[in-house]
């Protein structure tokens, strides 16, 4: 069983970033152009070994607002206005597939959200059969979607099946009713339990589940309940995500009040226990928020020192290029990042023009690849070999990384790290606090150019 030290937790729970890239999303720019992402595409259809796509689709809209929800989302019923953004999510995928070789393989695929299954059945079929003719998938690709069990059909997850679909995402939150009422999801567990055993009958290779400690009324009972109850219902991959209160970037999370927030020490107490509960019933703590059953994809990576992270979080498909599509959707190729335009109009302005909606990205310097590389090594793999790392890049890694390996010092006083003249190791408690060790080789907070808000880190 994993045990939590507590007061090490206090000590390093600070605002951080969650680093699903390096540089971080506040670092795009305006200034790059749709000229600026194609000249990279091209780039990327040449020469040996060519990377495999991972395809994401964002389909931002809901039937109601959770009031908890940090996503980029969009709330209606109005299915004229779903059937436009399909219209113009095929249309974004021929101005995409005008540039990329069509050869090359898809090995990946998720749609998110928003909630994908807000789509009609025939509405997913249509646009995931248009995929599928679209572009060149491997035989075992992966391919995800996350779905909402209210208002969820059977006919949704039987479409998501036939077009191919084989893994499922839900979010749970919590199963206390006082909890759901507050944050506006009522999602009774029987819901729940009905749409995993669909899930299971149709045959989807895995399901996993998201649950969010620090939601209004939430106690280390109550919650304990509901880790139980998940543990029974035996999902393949479970997130315990921190809720992140910011309603002066959300607007609607402004309907939460504060006061019914739990206290910080209340939610360390929380997480303490759902770690403890959720490893002492065989689930492997992979790392930040994530667990898998042993035998699961993500925990077999994490032992081969295999996996990888983008914005999708922890995953199995290292050096894919990453094109994704619909609005605020983020790209990313070996050297360059892009963000699509967050509003309809501006999105199907730009693919009016047959233009790629880009509307910010960022060109990777040698810099950031180095401290992208150490970054992403020690948030998958948890260990970084400093002389494979000094060879590759040709730099003195001590010299280079004075103040972050000063820092660390701290760190392995308090057993989060392990400091040998070649490799760097993160110990068993240090996993929980990733986030903390990776910011000491992030330029930006070393130099104080990140201003940007980020959560906490536990």
């Amino acid at each position: 069983m994993f045990e939590i030290n507590l007061d090490l937790v206090k000590k390093y729970d600070k605002p951080g970033p969650r680093y699903t890239s390096y540089p971080t999303a506040p670092h795009f720019n305006e200034s790059f152009t749709h000229e600026d992402y194609l000249d990279e595409i091209i780039k990327t259809n040449y020469g040996e070994n060519l990377p495999e796509l991972s395809l994401y689709f964002h389909l931002p809209y809901c039937d109601t607002l959770c009031y908890f929800c940090g996503c980029n989302m969009l709330i209606t019923r109005n299915r004229d206005r779903v059937k436009e953004y399909i219209k113009y999510v095929k249309k974004e995928i021929d101005l995409l597939r005008t540039y990329i070789l069509t050869d090359r393989k898809v090995s990946q695929l998720h749609w998110g959200g928003g909630t994908p299954t807000h789509l009609l059945p025939d509405e997913i079929n249509d646009l995931a059969s248009y995929i599928k003719s679209s572009f060149n998938f491997k035989i075992d690709s992966e391919n995800g979607c996350e779905i909402d069990p209210r208002e969820l059909t059977r006919e949704h997850l039987e479409a998501l099946r036939n077009n191919g679909f084989n893994r499922i995402s839900m979010g749970v939150q919590d199963f206390n009713e006082k909890v759901q009422k507050a944050i506006n999801r009522i999602q009774p567990e029987d819901i729940t339990r009905q749409t995993v055993t669909w899930v299971r009958e149709l045959g989807f290779n895995s399901i996993n589940l998201d649950l969010i400690y620090g939601l209004p009324f939430q106690t280390l009972n109550s919650f304990a309940e509901t880790v139980e109850k998940i543990i029974d219902i035996s999902p393949d991959r479970i997130a315990v995500f921190n809720y992140a209160y910011v309603p002066w970037m959300k607007k609607h999370m402004a309907l939460i009040h504060d006061e019914d927030l739990p206290k910080p020490e209340i939610k360390l107490d929380i997480i303490k226990m759902t770690i403890e509960k959720l490893t002492s019933a065989g689930y492997v703590f992979i790392g930040m928020d994530h667990f898998a059953k042993p035998d699961d994809e993500l925990a077999i990576a994490l032992k081969e020192k295999k996996l990888c992270r983008n914005f999708q979080g922890y995953s199995t498909h290292a050096a894919t290029d990453l094109y994704s599509m619909g609005i605020t959707a983020i790209s990313q190729l070996n050297n360059i990042y892009t963000q699509n335009f967050k509003t309809e109009k501006e999105y199907y302005n730009a693919i009016d023009c047959d233009t790629l909606p880009i509307a910010k990205g960022y060109m990777l310097s040698y810099d950031d690849h180095l401290r992208r590389e150490i970054i992403m090594k020690l948030m998958c793999n948890f260990e970084l070999d400093i002389n494979e790392t000094e060879k590759k890049f040709k730099i003195n890694f001590n010299d280079y990384f004075s103040w972050g390996m000063n820092n660390l010092k701290q760190f392995e006083d308090d057993n989060l790290v392990r400091l040998k003249k070649d490799k760097i190791t993160v110990t068993e408690m240090g996993k929980l606090l990733i986030r903390n060790i990776a910011i000491n080789f992030d330029k930006y907070i070393e130099s104080k150019e990140d201003t940007a808000k980020y959560s906490k880190t536990i």
